[in-house]
């Protein structure tokens, strides 16, 4: 098993909150994660692993309470999900597998995408701070 499929290798490095959403697939309440209302410049990483995933210039106020992006910048797989009687589409980081949110075809043009992301699993890299995360 890589350490990527390891529950203990990313529960030493998340907290309880981060892990539940990224490695649980759990989803934080809406209108309270640290970067549904944020508008500052910047790429969004990859909590977990540190990759670039989307930058503010696709960010938007869908009005849902999660952050919204119309289009990816970076590696994110999509996968059917059939949980709580619905069906939806799984977002994920392409390199560690992180639980991210859902993409819904309800955004604005240009794609008409809505990427509906959870503050936990991200971490705004604002222009000019360099990468913080840890990027294996």
């Amino acid at each position: 098993m890589s350490k990527l499929e390891d529950d203990n290798y990313w529960r030493e490095r998340l907290t309880p909150e981060e892990f539940y959403v990224c490695r649980e697939k759990g989803t934080e309440r809406a209108f309270t994660g640290e970067y549904w209302d944020c508008f500052r410049d910047g790429t969004y990483r990859c909590r977990c692993c540190g990759e670039p995933l989307f930058v503010s210039e696709s960010k938007f106020d869908a009005g849902c309470g999660w952050p919204s992006f119309y289009e990816a910048a970076g590696p994110v797989a999509e996968h059917a999900d059939h949980s709580h009687g619905m069906v939806r589409t799984e977002i994920t980081c392409g390199k560690c597998r992180a639980h991210l949110g859902h993409v819904f075809p309800d955004g604005p043009a240009p794609t008409g995408l809505r990427y509906c992301v959870n503050s936990l699993s991200i971490s705004l890299d604002e222009e000019g701070e360099g990468n913080e995360q840890e990027n294996e």
